[in-house]
């Protein structure tokens, strides 16, 4: 049996970077027969307030790309969703780019089409609700895109938040720009170096987070067009999955617009945070039990903390890629150890329920003054949550 590289698998959104153990013939399996397959619908948000989403093309002159084949500034895709106005006559958002689409059913072992059957609740170019809304900047992990957290993000906009999605351009499977171009990935699946590999792909991301951020909070190109939603410079949080998480990790480390943080199952790669902690509240939500990186982090935290620890999860079970696996046959594709190993068995809309109430209820406590009681001890609703360990 292959064995699953843990390191890989802490920084992994995509399915590269991860030991696979493939059948020859299953890599690109045609779909079965039959008629036009049923749409996959993500589940909506907890509340009934509509939800507008739009896509933004931001270049940061004064950087340049540290991935790019030749040197050019570093060029972003960025995706808000927000409490939208209204949502009358706007068209269903899609799940990504049909282009962007294809390449990720192929690094995930999709069947063709799969992602594309994916359907959000949010709707293209909602006018935003007026005033300035709390700022979440949100990050994929390895090799994955900014679609990735699509129900989280949904909900987290319902409740009120203004969420930022970036697709880290040569980090993410692909990368779509408007004039036509999509960007590959160039990570390697496993650099002969993790250490100086994670190190400049985490300084990428954070720098990505950071110059994102200004655009949002300070009248940049981001607010230039009409109608887009508007952010609270007062009310900032960042959070990710896998890779994401650690570079949310660094991003509050290195800057104090960050008032919170939160990382879904991301080892604390590619920066110092696991050996000086934080002084500012962070949540660290986990399906594996440990992890060398998360250890060390808890014996140097400064400020407020949490690690709670999902039953039954896998890696990816904070994403809504369990909801694409099933019906894209994704299990044909991989040996049972790595499908146990990047979705449990719990059950996506569960997972989805646990992911939004404990996300909100950590960023409603820092940002808005909200205490809830989740994040206080195990709470008999969520009895497949535990609490691993807790500062504060």
């Amino acid at each position: 049996m292959t064995m699953i590289r843990r390191r890989s698998l802490l920084t992994a959104a995509g399915l590269g970077g991860v030991a696979l153990a493939l059948p020859a013939s299953a890599v690109g399996a045609a779909p079965g027969p039959g008629g036009a397959p049923a749409p996959i619908d993500l589940p909506a948000p907890t509340v009934g307030h509509p939800v507008g989403t739009v896509s933004l093309h931001l270049v940061d002159e004064g950087r340049q790309d540290p991935f790019a084949p030749t040197p050019r500034p570093r060029e972003l895709m960025v995706q808000l969703w927000y409490p939208a106005a209204g949502a009358a006559g706007r068209p269903r958002a899609p799940y990504a780019t049909a282009r962007v689409a294809e390449v990720m059913e192929q690094d995930s072992f999709l069947d063709p089409g799969t992602l594309t059957r994916m359907r959000p609740t949010a709707r293209l170019g909602a006018p935003a609700l007026p005033g300035a809304l709390p700022l979440l900047l949100l990050g994929h992990g390895r090799k994955g895109g900014r679609s990735n957290c699509t129900a989280l993000a949904e909900d987290l906009a319902a409740h009120g938040y203004l969420v930022a999605s970036l697709d880290h351009t040569y980090d993410a499977a692909a990368v779509e720009f408007p004039d036509g171009r999509v960007v590959r990935s160039v990570l390697e699946d496993e650099p002969a170096d993790w250490d100086a590999a994670e190190q400049k792909e985490v300084s990428a991301r954070v720098a990505d987070l950071r110059f994102v951020t200004t655009e949002l909070t300070t009248g940049g190109s981001a607010l230039r067009p009409p109608g887009l939603p508007c952010a609270d410079p007062r009310r900032i949080g960042v959070f990710g999955h896998s890779m994401g998480g650690a570079a949310a990790a660094e991003a509050v480390r290195q800057d104090r617009r960050f008032a919170a943080g939160l990382d879904m199952d991301g080892g604390f790669f590619g920066s110092p945070v696991a050996d000086e902690g934080l002084d500012r509240p962070f949540l660290l939500l986990t399906a594996l039990a440990e992890h060398d990186t998360w250890r060390r982090w808890r014996s140097h935290q400064q400020g407020w903390g949490r690690q709670l620890r999902q039953r039954d999860s896998g890696h990816l079970s904070f994403t809504d890629r369990p909801y694409s696996a099933g019906p894209g046959h994704a299990a044909d594709r991989m040996s049972p150890e790595l499908y146990s190993a990047l979705f449990g068995t719990i059950a996506p809309a569960r997972s989805t329920a646990l992911a939004r109430a404990y996300v909100r209820a950590h960023f409603d406590r820092f940002l808005r003054g909200r205490p809830s009681p989740l994040l206080d001890a195990p709470s008999p609703r969520h009895p497949e949550i535990s609490f691993v360990w807790s500062r504060g």
